[in-house]
């Protein structure tokens, strides 16, 4: 999961993602202070052993 903390004057705002791709984009489009980041879960796929 991708989430972005929008910082702007108005207010804080998160959004979700599930793609890097989609996160992105949509960072790139926004007005404020943005901060992307990866939330991985321990039970995430990645770590099925």
């Amino acid at each position: 999961m991708w989430v972005i903390t929008l910082y702007s004057k108005e207010a804080i705002k998160m959004f979700e993602f599930d793609t890097e791709e989609e996160a992105v984009e949509a960072c790139e489009n926004m007005a404020g202070h943005a901060v992307l980041s990866h939330v991985i879960y321990y039970n995430d796929p990645c770590f099925a052993s």
